[in-house]
């Protein structure tokens, strides 16, 4: 057992940590950890905190390394914005607590799971604290990749690159790990290509699983306009049925919380000026959360569907390349029939096009529908 054990598929990257935690020569102040989402690296960042902090440099077992990894740990902050950013005020709240010495462990390790949503202003307020870090001062920083970090904040950094690990070596953490059967082990692996996070969900949620067969089953009745309109509000739809009633259960709740902690009459017509001008910032938040939450949603869907029109340019070209939806296999025969291999490469830069029109707040349900129309079927 140790604290590796979940990080899967990524042998060089425990072999560069586990020598850093172990050999003062080999450590660094400020990390970034970059790979694709899935690859595990908010997973390596806690593991690699706990192996800094464990006595016997990453265990599993210690108390040491069990706070670190579940995110208890007095000396391991672990920051996870739920908005579109990282504000410069949390930034700052984060210089503040980096500088306080280890309470009861060897380091203070800060991770910051979406350092590509850190603000240029954010940015700044990190500069000199990863410049000049308090003695026994870690920083790790996450994000998809290399670029998507600013550049001053990344060259300060020791860059470790994790990769996709293979899907037999997800299936296989998933039955070691939480139980699931084998063969549902493989087709969540498969169906959400290699994600950690995902194909766990895939294969213990029944409904994540229909929705996700609804997606893939969209390429082969997008024939006309109609169509087309109809599929991109099917697919705007999918994140308002994932956020449901929690989400609203979730914000009344923390408005009861803010209302509570203010000491003010939650049954009250009308509240305070400085109340309600905390409503509102929470009211914000809660918005910036919901618009990250659909993106995200809605840009799993279109990997999904990407994925469909990638497998039929596999069968089309007759290429030796396993499918990533070999159980739709019908669905992408006869997408690979109807369509030339030339067409389903527009077809895949049409649906690459709309996640970047979507990550740059074009409106969600106008950047579906402009990519729809181009997945229309051929008129032979």
């Amino acid at each position: 057992m140790s604290v590796w054990d979940d990080l899967v598929g990524q042998r060089e990257t425990i072999e560069t940590l586990s020598r850093a935690a172990s050999d003062p020569t080999a450590m660094t102040h400020a990390w970034l950890f970059t790979g694709p989402p899935g690859s595990g690296r908010s997973n390596a960042a806690r593991a690699f905190a706990a192996a800094l902090n464990c006595p016997w440099h990453g265990c599993g077992g210690c108390r040491d390394c069990l706070t670190a990894l579940d995110g208890t740990h007095a000396d391991v902050t672990v920051v996870a914005t739920e908005g579109l950013s990282i504000r410069v005020e949390d930034a700052r709240e984060l210089v503040v607590e980096a500088a306080h010495r280890p309470s009861v462990g060897r380091y203070r390790v800060v991770i910051v799971e979406d350092a590509d949503r850190l603000t240029e202003r954010a940015a700044d307020a990190l500069l000199k604290a990863l410049e000049e870090p308090s003695e026994r001062t870690v920083w790790v920083l996450c994000a998809p990749s290399h670029e998507d970090v600013i550049v001053t904040i990344r060259s300060r950094c020791r860059h470790v690159r994790l990769r996709t690990p293979p899907a037999k070596a997800v299936a296989e953490l998933l039955v070691r790990r939480d139980g699931v059967d084998p063969a549902m082990a493989m087709y969540a692996a498969r169906a959400a290509q290699s994600h950690i996070g995902l194909a766990r969900r895939l294969a213990r949620d029944e409904g994540a699983r229909r929705r996700r067969r609804e997606v893939v089953q969209m390429s082969g009745r997008i024939r006309s306009v109609p169509d087309a309109i109809g599929a991109a509000a099917d697919l705007a739809s999918i994140a308002t049925e994932e956020s449901g009633s929690s989400a609203a259960e979730r914000d009344a709740a923390e408005r009861t919380r803010l209302l509570e902690t203010l000491g003010a009459d939650p049954t009250a017509r009308t509240q305070p000026p400085h109340v309600r001008a905390q409503i509102a910032g929470l009211e914000k938040e809660q918005k910036a959360r919901a618009t990250r939450f659909a993106r995200d949603i809605t840009d799993r869907a279109l990997v999904d569907l990407l994925s469909v029109y990638r497998d039929a340019l596999v069968v089309r070209l007759g290429a030796p390349v396993e499918l990533v939806n070999e159980d739709a296999r019908a669905e992408v025969d006869a997408l690979a029939r109807a369509m030339g291999a030339d067409e389903l490469l527009a077809a895949m830069t049409a649906i690459g096009q709309a996640r970047t029109r979507i990550e740059a707040n074009v409106p969600l349900l106008l950047a579906l529908e402009a990519m729809a129309l181009s997945l229309r079927l051929p008129r032979r």
